[in-house]
């Protein structure tokens, strides 16, 4: 380094390296001007000081530095390690690698260059790289143990573990007797556990002997590690989508046992051996509550009874608020949920009576019989049965007041029954009645978001964050699960902006974590955690699998794509619409404009204040303060260019970690066909079928998609007339008027390979017809010298009345269908030209017999003065262009049709376009499973058929009829309104348990009013579902809170209470009616 300066210039050139591993970045400045000042184009120091300028922010000319100074010394390697140290800044990490190689190239052994290139690639997971640079910096220095210790990492993470053992075993021969000092033994013991790690080793050792088959010797190491770990069950984190492979120690002995079933089904013999294996390990382990819990999972009638009332007991003596999360997956198992309803109430009525179980003397304490109700409610809420639910939970409050986690159950409930503004009230009850507790408040502020009441939300959520700027803590803290829900309230709302900038907010957190491991890959090196790094970096490879990663990344995707449907209005067509407003609704529209400018002024008043404080602690020290945030609304987050391309850049993340999720691939079936991606839209479609063929969601992505590609492929294949361009306005040859302005629909002509992409995207963007595509036509057309029959005839008609039919001149159709569409054309009485020609099986050039069509049919066609044959070559641009013409109908619309309703009597493709969408469609075809050779009305028809008893599917058949068949609104509405929410047949429950839940009533709600357009069936749909669910808001249930409120204001505002000025209108006292609390009427922080 600085070998080519004089001795003074070398020693300032030392000093700046020196300043910038201090950072006295000022110092090492001052340090390169003097440099400088004497040589200014030495590569090296331009290149230093272009590092310092990094580091104080001044990115743009720390790279002109460098890269001046890399141009003035090419051969440096110390410029092109700072180049890489510039581009790691920047998380650039791959081109940071190239330019560490291109420095060893010139400084094959630098220590330190090697190390930097030895934490990028453990960070880009380049573990062959890893492994190689580890042994460089070994060889070279081999008596330094974070050498060593490396080298084994990396064949540890190569999956080289034999290496690994022997690196480390060499490693101790080097060390001497009296190894290790005082101050080094943690390391020295942390290198021996990850060297003999006893759990870790026989769980691998286990694993082995079961994919040899081996299963005698696995029983034993199995029976060894329960002696270890009793308890270990169900230790994968359900958090990821992909789980840590954990071995669930009771699940591989009853493998080994050979009394494992995948699906929970056993037969009556297997079920009286596990009984036993676990009867013996209960009495062994008695102390575990995994050995009691696991058999409740396949016992059943009376044995599942007395098994999970032996469980139940003690637990609800001792008051274990997570007993119903513990038995909550049994509600999934076929007649368990009526068994313990049945026990929950016998143990309800025996504490009522005799103050103790059944069968037993002993007394329960008090606080017995309130667990049991807190139990029996979360039951009936679990069921969908919130009447009785309410009235438990009721019963239990009154019982004992005080209890806490009462209030929250009563909150959840309510939740569940769709009161989210009464639920919202209840936590907020539930967590004044402890200021202290961080986790009821967390579930006060999780209600309050799920209530879209964000901004009393953030108050809550803001009592637990350090002194200063708290909103700012609350993203430091990567508080995920608040942004999250923010982000979804603030979209339920259609806040796009600060929806998305909660999700992103999410994101970042993720790109963060991943960014921190950078830090640690020469730390536990160092400090020699190797089983923590080791951990770490397996965690770190599946970072974005986890849930909170997958709702943020999928939430931006659906935010884009709302954009992009409803895109934000520009100032110039919100003027456009003022200027249509009456004088007073202008007058209101100002007063409220005022009224925004003022709030927003007085906001950002406070936030300055808030702001300028935020430095200055209660005991008045100085903090550190953050920049303000320029964009707190998300503004600048909606300016994007591209939306789609925004929306797939998230999208590739969840393909990448999330394929198991149905979410993922509706997103993708939603982006591509936004993209005109047919192909990548149907990879989704086959994705959704074989995740789950009968979800509506995969019937809905299959059925519009075929729909859709049999308009996109033609539309592809066949471009607008040639002299078009991209951006132009199209229309007709010959004919002054736009395209759109006389045409019902917008037909395609002139069939070229090229610009069809662009071409086709512009249309689908501006030209809001129907589409047709028609076969290739020449030009430029034949205009003979004088006008012909057919031409004059047009010149008669009205403008834009008159259908124009060609079959083309290389494909026809048979005698027997053209016989029958003369039939159906005469019949419609609409007015036509028709270019006919010799049937399939006739030369096509011979002279047209009326032995093809009815002999009278011309004859009367032409005394209606209906239409006109025309049995030769027509001028079809001319036809094309001519005002009277309306609609063009031709043959290869026909091919797609008969390809996909198997119409059998329409011709095959004849030329090379249809031939090439025929054969790429019947390749794919086959693997579009659910439609098993049938049309898609009647592959429509047969899924409904399969799940005629749920709401869902019904709504999905109902939704894809209208499409197919629009005319069959009446019938696809009637499809939904004919549901029945069935009751499911149980034992000695308190009422009937129905089937419908809330969120798909209010899906099918959504529905009506915004695919099929029918107020007066959502009307009735939601006076229907409000029956189904008094309490809920959405559809203004007779008990919900919404009413409740209603009815309370009306009788405030009665005269005999005194009206709205009365006293007790001003005091702010809560109101109860029908049993809800209306605390959240005036809630305040």
């Amino acid at each position: 380094m600085g070998a080519s300066l004089p001795p003074k210039e070398a020693n300032l050139f030392k000093l700046i390296v020196k300043s910038y591993e201090t950072k006295q970045y000022k110092k090492g400045l001052k340090a390169a001007d003097a440099i400088l000042k004497k040589f200014p184009d030495h590569g090296e120091t331009l290149s230093m000081k272009g590092l310092t300028l990094n580091c104080m922010d001044r990115k743009v000319e720390a790279y002109e530095l460098v890269r001046c100074g890399l141009k003035n010394d090419l051969k440096s390697h110390v410029c092109w390690h700072v180049y890489g140290l510039l581009y790691r800044s920047d998380r650039e990490y791959g081109e940071a690698i190239k330019c560490y190689r291109n420095a060893l190239k010139i400084e094959q052994n630098n220590i330190e260059i090697l190390r930097d290139l030895s934490l990028l690639q453990a960070q880009m997971r380049d573990l062959a790289g890893f492994v190689e640079t580890r042994r460089q910096l070994l060889t070279l220095k081999p008596t330094v143990r974070i050498n060593w210790i490396g080298f084994a990492v990396a064949q540890h993470l190569n999956s080289n573990g034999s290496n690994a053992i022997e690196i480390l075993e060499a490693f101790e021969r080097t060390l001497e007797d009296d190894y290790p000092p005082e101050n080094e033994r943690f390391e020295h013991g942390e290198m021996l556990l990850y060297k003999v790690d006893k759990l870790g080793y026989k769980e691998q050792q286990v694993s082995l002997l079961i994919k040899l088959g081996r299963v005698e010797e696995a029983e034993k190491i199995y029976r060894d590690l329960l002696s270890m770990i009793p308890d270990n069950y169900r230790l994968a984190d359900t958090s990821f989508r992909y789980t840590f492979v954990l071995l669930r120690y009771y699940e591989g002995l009853q493998k080994c046992l050979g009394l494992y079933s995948e699906n929970g089904e056993y037969k009556s013999e297997e079920v009286d051996q596990l009984d036993a294996l676990y009867q013996s390990l209960s009495k062994q382990y008695n102390w575990s509550s995994a050995a009691k819990r696991i058999p409740l999972d396949f016992l059943q009638g009376e044995r599942f009874r007395e098994a999970a009332d032996i469980y139940i007991r003690p637990l609800l003596t001792k008051g274990v608020p997570s007993l119903f999360s513990d038995l909550s997956p049994l509600y999934d198992l076929p007649g368990k949920a009526d068994i313990l309803e049945k026990l929950f109430l016998e143990l309800e009525n025996s504490i009522k009576t005799t103050g103790g179980f059944p069968g037993s003397a002993l007394k329960e304490p008090p606080s017995t019989l309130m667990w049991t109700l807190n139990l029996l409610a979360q039951h009936y809420d679990r069921r969908v049965q919130h009447e009785f639910a309410l009235a438990k939970i009721d019963e239990a409050i009154e019982h004992t007041p005080t209890v806490i986690d009462l209030y929250s159950v009563k909150g959840r409930i309510l939740k569940h029954a769709g009161d989210l503004a009464a639920a919202a009230a209840l936590a907020d009850e539930a967590r004044s009645m402890d200021l202290a507790d961080r986790f009821i408040n967390s579930e006060c502020v999780k209600r309050m978001l799920q209530a879209d009441q964000v901004g009393l939300a953030e108050k809550t959520a803001v009592l637990f964050t350090k002194d200063g700027d708290q909103h700012n803590n609350l993203h430091d803290m990567q508080c995920m699960w608040y942004e999250l829900a923010s982000g979804e309230s603030y979209f339920r709302q259609g806040d796009l902006g600060r929806a998305l900038k909660k999700f992103l907010a999410v994101e970042k957190h993720y790109a963060d974590m991943t960014e921190d491991q950078l830090d640690f890959h020469s730390y536990c090196l160092r400090k020699m955690t190797l089983r923590a790094y080791v951990e770490m970096l397996k965690f770190q490879d599946q970072l974005h699998s986890h849930a909170y990663f997958h709702k943020a990344a999928a939430g931006a995707v659906r935010c884009y794509i709302k954009l992009y449907d409803s895109p934000p209005k520009s100032k110039t067509e919100d003027d456009d619409e003022i200027s249509r407003l009456l004088p007073s609704q202008k007058k209101k529209l100002r007063q409220k404009q005022r009224k925004a400018e003022a709030r927003a002024k007085k906001e950002a008043e406070e936030k300055n204040e808030e702001t300028s404080t935020a430095g200055v602690s209660k005991t008045g020290k100085r903090q550190h303060t953050k920049p303000v945030d320029l964009d707190p609304h998300g503004d600048k987050l909606l300016q994007v260019e591209d939306l789609l391309a925004e929306g797939t850049k998230y999208l590739k993340l969840l393909q990448r970690n999330s394929s198991k999720s149905l979410e993922t691939h509706l997103l993708s079936f939603e982006i591509n066909m936004r993209k005109q991606k047919i192909l990548l839209a149907f990879q989704a479609v086959k994705q959704l079928l074989k995740l789950d063929a009968d979800n509506p969601d995969s019937h809905r992505c299959l059925t519009t998609g075929t729909y859709r590609a049999d308009i996109f492929i033609s539309i592809l294949i066949h471009l607008p007339h040639w002299k078009a361009e991209a951006g132009d306005e199209f229309s007709l040859p010959g004919n002054t008027s736009p395209l759109v302005g006389n045409q019902m629909g917008f037909s395609l002509i002139r069939w070229r390979r090229l610009k069809a992409r662009s071409e086709m995207i512009h249309l689908r963007k501006n030209i809001w017809r129907r589409v047709w595509a028609i076969s290739p036509l020449l030009s430029p057309p034949f205009i003979p010298s004088t006008t012909p029959s057919y031409i004059e005839w047009l010149n008669l008609q009205a403008p834009e009345s008159v259908l124009h039919i060609l079959f083309g001149s290389q494909s026809s159709i048979d005698v027997s269908p053209m016989v029958e569409f003369a039939k159906g054309l005469e019949a419609s009485g609409k007015q036509f030209i028709r270019v006919v020609r010799p049937p399939n099986g006739f030369d096509p050039y011979e002279e047209f017999s009326v032995e093809w069509m009815m002999e009278v049919f011309e004859d009367r066609i032409i005394e209606r003065k209906q239409g006109i044959l025309v049995k030769k070559w027509a001028t079809q641009m001319e036809i094309l262009s001519h005002e009277s013409t309306s609609v063009f109908l031709s043959h290869c619309s026909w091919n797609l049709i008969r390809f996909f309703h198997r119409v059998s009597r329409f011709s095959a493709p004849a030329n090379d376009s249809e031939k090439l969408v025929w054969s790429v469609i019947e390749v794919e075809r086959p693997s579009l499973s659910q439609l098993h050779e049938k049309s898609l009305i009647e592959m429509n028809r047969s899924f409904l058929e399969k799940h005629t008893d749920s709401l869902m599917h019904r709504a999905a058949a109902a939704e894809m009829m209208y499409v197919l068949e629009p005319e069959k609104k009446l019938e696809a509405i009637k499809l939904i309104e004919e549901s029945i929410n069935r009751s499911i047949s149980i034992n000695g429950a308190l009422g009937p348990v129905k089937q419908w839940k809330l969120k798909d009533c209010i899906a099918v709600h959504k529905l009506l009013v915004t695919v099929l357009v029918d107020p007066d069936a959502a009307s009735r749909w939601r006076a229907r579902c409000a029956e189904y669910f008094p309490f809920s808001t959405y559809f203004g249930g007779l008990r919900s809170s919404a009413i409740s409120q209603s009815a309370c204001q009306e009788s405030l505002n009665a005269p005999e209470n005194g009206g709205v000025n009365s006293q007790e209108s001003k005091s702010g006292d809560t109101h109860s009616l029908n049993g809800n609390i209306e605390a959240f009427k005036a809630v305040t922080i």
